[in-house]
């Protein structure tokens, strides 16, 4: 009896791949492991998809479409340019790898062009000039593209130093920082003893992040109407 093909479509190969870079991370993620995992020859993925570009687009392409859709404030445009963060970020957390993703891709996709305009729009509204509002919208998703990408090189690297050294990456720092001088890592030695590194990757830092960054703008505004 002649064994069954199994059955795939551009839908199940996207899922699979999600799949696959939660498991393995973007270095690894090939169009080999993504047949494998699928049980099909790597030919025929490219029946769908004639490159891994052109699905690493698609699969950019998704999570600015759960963006768009996510996205629902009507304030001014502070309040738009928060809540387009927090959405920003929500999202890219849920999808393993986007943020690699998103950086990897150009805006040759119908939902990445859609959630580019969502983003100025949000700024619309401001008296600065077209050329400023795409580099405020360009420092923003770029804030949290930084923080969601760093929040997740820091588990691996957590991860990577629990396996090989079997020890808290904690204890090891502690080692270093008494092997050292006052003058090179009394502060900084003083600030990892009282906790305050861990504050990072929290959603406080990121919203104290954002503030600055609001602030800024608004500092440029009001600069610019004297």
């Amino acid at each position: 009896m002649k064994k069954q093909q199994p059955q795939i479509s551009e839908e199940r190969i996207l899922e699979a791949s999600w799949e696959l870079l939660g498991e393995e991370d973007i270095e690894k993620f090939s169009m080999r492991r993504l047949a494998d995992r699928l049980g099909i020859q790597a030919p025929s993925l490219y029946w769908y998809f004639k490159s891994k570009q052109n699905l690493y687009q698609r699969l950019a392409n998704h999570v600015s479409k759960m963006i768009v859709e996510e996205f629902h404030s009507k304030g001014d445009w502070k309040e738009q340019l928060t809540e387009l963060a927090v959405t920003i970020r929500s999202v890219l957390s849920r999808y393993p790898c986007s943020t690699q993703l998103m950086m990897m891709t150009l805006p040759h996709e119908p939902d990445i062009i859609r959630f580019t305009n969502l983003m100025l729009l949000c700024v619309e509204s401001t008296p600065l000039e077209q050329a400023e509002k795409m580099q405020v919208v360009t420092t923003l998703v770029n804030y949290v593209f930084y923080f969601v990408l760093d929040d997740y090189q820091h588990e691996r690297n957590v991860s990577a130093i629990l396996k090989d050294q079997g020890a808290a990456p904690g204890e090891e720092m502690i080692r270093l920082l008494d092997s050292m001088s006052e003058k090179d890592a009394g502060l900084f030695r003083r600030m990892f003893t009282n906790g305050l590194f861990e504050l990072m990757g929290t959603d406080g830092a990121f919203e104290f992040g954002l503030k600055l960054i609001l602030l800024g703008i608004e500092q440029v505004i009001k600069e610019q109407e004297k």
